[in-house]
């Protein structure tokens, strides 16, 4: 049946009963699929092709694309198809980013979403994007090229993102005289590349984009080739929606929705698996179990739901569950955990900082994490893991990361909604990484928490006091160290219980193995910022005297300590006027070059926007400072025991 044929057909179809075309049209299975390949291998000409063939492209498109081709002086004059759908060419021309371009259509059997990304190496993350919800790739080769990096890269990540289903399109096979012998070598050299990385099949096809070979029908230009045409295979391809409603219940809980008392009901898009009125489920992390009393949506209420509906589920117990927490089957429930293995594409132009505190975001779960030194980062040419100190733009790597607190999480090739997360940094609120969880670390599983009779609150009781940190910071010759002696001294003064931590005296012994690098740097505050906690575990007023040049870092100490125990204190000091003073001879050496990584010279430091004390140095002495900050300390801010 032509495209024709098929518009006539739906045409009559709505004319003479609309609401049997809405209910077709409603129940038709969708497919997302991407594009993929490098660059020029005929991306958005083939999904223009599409589009044409399924006569998706309506009469005043069709004129204007026409003009365009002949103002660019088409071979023949022949439509070029790549002027519709061009995401980057559309990026250009509009000034503003887009990440993918999406393209919706739709054919007799199925409907259709195609993400077209471009195939510069350097918009590699933009093809994690797309490929991120499809379902299936797409993988264009220039028969005139053959098996290319970009080719073996986009291949490598949409195996690893969990697609499954591939198709190797050969395009410009009319560039090469339809040539059988060198579409061969292509799908042999294709095949050995991709048995290497686990990807178990693939659909070949030789096509042609432009002339439309094997994309809507079988070519006579290419006698040779009996398998399917590319558009036949996206019909007929089985997806994963099946497989996701045949497996375990599992639903992100997105809000809780309680428009009255009488009601109380947890929303979210079921992702796994069936759900019934009467079954028993399980809230995790907390583990509390309950049984579904009501499943209800904006239709009226369910007997059951699949993974696809977005419902709202009432629950027979009062138990808490909350934004974050997973509705899962009470008998078979995902896993809890706080430190995995993982897979990470990194996407941000910024390398990556190993130990820095980023926000992961794993279905609708959002906690601070930090990521360890990599293990390797992967050669997608020759698949070689190499060691790594970090992770740079596109770089794809694995590594240990640590959450704060426990998540619920399954395996990513299990689950892409528990096992696919993001990473974004605190300072810009930018995605700087996308993420699938392999498995969590034993050590997560093996230790406890152990629940002690003394508690910090007694602690602290005993010794007359509220703990606290009175972190200072600033640039080197600041006075950080002297003011935060005098503040000690003063406190000791009046009978409170204190500790200093200062920068030189921990580098002579906890942190005696790190150097001054911007990850060293950062395990530096991150092993401080622990030992503090524990000293105000012991009820002590902990004082600490560390550059700490990071506003990342410094947050990261906040979150440690319960709200109202942290104090940062800035200690501010023009840059001019500490190298003036240059007490130690540093920033002598910093300019010399004998000293590198050194803070205010050759590495930034952030200055605190909201810090509870500000010392400006050139107005106050360090006795005024230190009298200042212990009367507010003890005077307005610390209760009294």
């Amino acid at each position: 049946m032509s495209g024709t044929d098929v518009i006539y057909q739906t045409e009559a179809l709505i004319a003479e009963d609309i609401e049997a075309y809405l209910n077709l049209h409603q129940h038709k299975s969708m497919l997302r699929f991407i594009t993929c390949g490098s660059v020029d291998d005929g991306k958005s000409t083939l999904i223009g092709r599409l589009l044409y063939d399924s006569k998706m492209i309506f009469e005043d498109q069709l004129a204007a694309l026409e003009n365009d081709s002949k103002k660019v002086g088409t071979q023949g004059g022949e439509i070029d198809f790549a002027l519709l759908v061009d995401g980057l060419a559309a990026e250009r021309e509009q000034g503003i980013t887009i990440d993918v371009a999406y393209r919706f259509f739709s054919t007799e059997k199925r409907k259709f979403i195609v993400a077209d990304c471009p195939g510069h190496e350097q918009y590699t993350r933009n093809m994690v994007t797309g490929a991120s919800t499809a379902d299936l790739a797409v993988i264009l080769i220039d028969a005139r090229k053959g098996v290319l990096a970009q080719t073996r890269r986009h291949s490598y990540l949409a195996h690893l993102i969990g697609i499954r289903h591939i198709v190797l399109a050969v395009n410009k096979m009319d560039l090469i005289g339809y040539d059988q012998a060198r579409y061969d070598a292509i799908v042999a050299d294709y095949a050995a590349f991709a048995a290497s990385i686990g990807i178990e099949a693939f659909t070949a096809m030789p096509i042609s984009g432009f002339k439309g070979d094997n994309i809507t029908a079988l070519s006579d230009n290419t006698p040779w080739y009996s398998g399917p045409t590319l558009m036949g295979h996206l019909e007929t391809v089985e997806v994963n929606t099946a497989a996701e409603a045949a497996g375990v219940f599992r639903m992100p809980v997105q809000w809780v929705n309680r428009p009255n008392l009488d009601f109380r009901g947890f929303s979210g898009l079921i992702s796994n698996g069936t759900v019934r009125k009467g079954d028993a489920v399980r809230v995790l992390p907390s583990g509390k179990t309950s049984t579904v009393t009501r499943i209800v949506t904006l239709d009226g209420d369910l007997e059951e739901a699949v993974a696809g509906q977005s419902v709202t589920l009432c629950l027979a117990d009062e138990i808490d569950c909350s934004r974050g927490d997973v509705l899962a089957a009470a008998d078979a429930p995902p896993q809890v955990a706080d430190q995995f293995e993982a897979n990470l594409v990194w996407m941000a132009d910024e390398p990556l900082v190993p130990g820095r505190a980023y926000w992961l975001k794993l279905a609708s779960q959002t906690v601070s994490v930090t990521v360890s030194q990599p293990k390797c980062t992967i050669n997608v040419n020759t698949m070689e893991r190499l060691a790594a100190k970090t992770l740079e733009l596109n770089a794809i790597g694995l590594a240990e990361i640590t959450t704060d607190r426990a998540i619920v999480f399954e395996p990513y090739g299990e689950s892409r909604t528990l096992g696919g997360f993001i990473l974004i940094d605190k300072i810009s609120n930018a995605t700087v990484a996308a993420g699938m969880l392999n498995f969590s670390l034993r050590r997560a599983q093996n230790v406890h928490w152990q629940a002690l009779d003394v508690t910090r609150e007694a602690h602290a009781r005993l010794k007359g006091q509220s703990p606290a940190v009175l972190w200072f910071t600033g640039l080197s010759g600041s006075g950080k160290s002297t003011i935060a002696n005098l503040v000690e001294k003063k406190l000791h003064a009046l009978g409170k219980h204190t500790f200093l931590l200062d920068g030189d005296n921990v580098r002579h012994g906890l942190n005696k193995d790190l150097g001054f690098t911007e990850a060293d740097r950062i395990e530096n505050i991150r092993r401080v910022a622990e030992v503090a906690k524990l000293m105000t575990d012991a009820g002590l007023i902990v004082l600490t005297a560390f550059i700490s040049p990071f506003r990342a870092e410094r947050d990261m100490v906040r979150a440690l300590l319960p709200v109202g125990e942290f104090f940062e204190i800035f200690v501010d000091t023009p840059l001019e006027e500490a190298e003036r003073r240059d007490v130690k001879g540093l920033y002598k050496k910093a300019r010399s070059g004998a000293l590198k990584n050194f803070t205010g010279i050759d590495s930034p430091y952030e200055a605190p926007e909201n810090a509870e004390i500000r010392v400006d140095t050139m107005r106050e002495s360090p006795e005024e400072a230190a009298e200042r900050i212990v009367a507010l300390i003890i005077g307005d801010w610390m209760p009294v025991i």
